[in-house]
């Protein structure tokens, strides 16, 4: 088909133009039809965004997605361009991409006059059949729709009453694409406004120019929620006019956060040759972000990102292979201390409501960081609240913990450097009483990499439980006990609520 070079051409072969929404809702149909997904690589949608998305290209509808930061809305509205078809053609030279069979620009209606049947033809592929535009506070009505350019006026020698010497804005030049508005309340009122016609009947209005160009444009718009309160909102009559609104969402289950994240971190494949990634320590990188949305310290009106555990997840990575480059170690795996490193990939990817800039971004990322490890910790091992609600002799009896937190009562310690070897944190790990028996009685058929992982889980999760005390200092992590480390800091009580040393004695 794209060998076709001219109008006379294309009618002999008798394509037949689409408008774009009609293009995108035949594909789709043949899409659902053969089964296929029509959204590749949108994880946790699957029941939700995407039926509700499809509902709204087959009824030819422009879409508004409405959702926190991180929740796909953009790379789902960039997908869109996989139903378009892969090549339609434009006359030549056309800036707004001008159907050859139904011209609107006065460019194009020019030339077909002029040259008629031989009027010159180009292909469009699909790829290039998108445009999108960030909704600022300084975008104004020309960069959108268009102005007088009167550089062009004064090479052409036309007055500014000739429709020519126009310079049309984005959506123009989007004419039979997708257009994607991201952050749409963010975009002045006035602006808002200037949509009106365009989504309605297809109008442009260029400083009083009587222009009628019925733009052939699937618009997408997305918008957090927060913007409705915080910065801006979407002028009424403009959202009337966009005629489905779809709620998107975060990752309602750990499974799907895990995919997400391993779908799209960047992990180099000389990484993962190097660094051993176990399923414990990616539920702990994910437990992070579920943490952070349920916080009392984190601004829920603006969400925590999908991005938050990409990030760290590289991060963790990283720790991993830096330390592995240090003691040249040909394999190595993501310990628990190496999460520290992720810390970064927290505070960046959170906004903190008074409280939580009061306790300060680094405490609040480590209690984050804390929090996932006790709500993991459960689901390895018997939870310490369930022991703690016991007293005297049956707490003593049914405590698995005892002779691992005895020995830090002794006042035996342990230091975890950040960048020792994997054989000498196993060989430090193993002087904990208790310890390794522990990990052997509820995970019989870890191996001794496993093992030692468990091991250290252990200790962070006996802290996180407030049954040992845990500080993290310069270069490494310090394990005591919890009533030495206290009085060394010159505390003066600690409540039986909080622990209680009887029951795990």
């Amino acid at each position: 088909m794209n060998k076709i070079k001219t109008l006379g051409e294309l009618k002999k072969s008798g394509y037949v133009s689409k408008s774009i929404k009609d293009e995108i809702r035949e594909n789709l149909i043949k899409k659902i039809k053969a089964k296929e997904n029509a959204f590749p690589g949108i994880l946790g949608y699957e029941d939700s965004v995407i039926p509700d998305t499809e509902r709204a290209l087959l009824s030819r509808h422009n879409i508004l997605f409405l959702g926190l930061r991180g929740q796909a809305k953009t790379r789902m509205a960039r997908q869109m361009t996989q139903l378009l078809d892969e090549y339609i053609p434009v006359i030549a030279g056309s800036e707004i991409n001008d159907d050859p069979l139904n011209p609107i620009s006065r460019y194009a209606i020019d030339l077909l006059e002029e040259h008629g049947d031989n009027t010159p033809i180009s292909w469009l592929h699909r790829s290039q059949r998108y445009g999108e535009k960030l909704a600022t506070p300084d975008v104004s009505v020309a960069d959108l729709i268009g102005d007088i350019d009167p550089i062009k006026a004064a090479n052409l020698k036309l007055s500014f009453a000739d429709e020519r010497v126009l310079h049309y804005g984005i959506i123009p030049r989007s004419n039979r694409s997708i257009f994607v508005i991201n952050e749409l309340p963010d975009l002045q009122a006035r602006i808002q406004v200037s949509l009106f016609n365009i989504l309605e009947e297809g109008d442009l209005q260029i400083r009083g120019f009587k222009l009628r160009l019925p733009l052939d444009v699937m618009f997408v718009f997305t918008a957090n929620p927060e913007d409705y309160t915080n910065r801006g909102s979407i002028v009424t009559p403009l959202k009337d006019r966009i005629e489905s609104q779809i709620l998107t969402h975060y990752p309602k289950s750990i499974e799907t956060s895990l995919a997400i994240t391993e779908q799209e971190a960047n992990i180099y494949e000389e990484q993962s040759k190097l660094v051993k990634i176990s399923d414990l320590v990616k539920r702990l990188i994910e437990q992070v972000a579920f943490e952070a949305r349920g916080s009392e310290f984190v601004d829920k009106k603006s969400g925590v990102s999908a991005r938050l555990t990409i990030a760290a997840y590289e991060n963790a990575v990283s720790s991993a292979e830096r330390r592995a480059i240090i003691n040249n170690e040909k394999e190595t795996q993501v310990w628990i201390s190496d999460l520290v490193g992720i810390i970064p990939s927290i505070t960046g990817k959170i906004e903190l409501v008074y409280e939580g800039e009061q306790e300060g971004p680094y405490q609040v990322a480590f209690n984050l960081l804390e929090k996932a490890i006790r709500t993991q910790f459960s689901l390895y091992f018997p939870n310490p609240d369930t022991l703690k609600k016991k007293r005297g002799k049956e707490a003593a009896e049914e405590n698995p913990y005892k002779s691992i937190t005895r020995w830090f009562d002794a006042g035996n310690h342990l230091d975890v450097f950040f960048d020792t070897k994997d054989e000498d944190k196993t060989q430090l790990l193993y002087k904990v009483d208790g310890l390794h028996a522990l990990v052997k009685k509820h995970h019989k058929t870890a191996n001794e990499k496993e093992n030692a992982l468990l091991m250290e889980f252990v200790l962070h999760g006996l802290a996180a439980y407030s049954l040992i005390s845990k500080k993290v200092v310069e270069g490494k992590i310090e394990f005591k006990d919890l009533m030495g480390s206290m009085l060394n800091m010159g505390a003066q009580s600690f409540g039986e609520d909080d622990f209680n040393d009887s029951d795990f004695n």
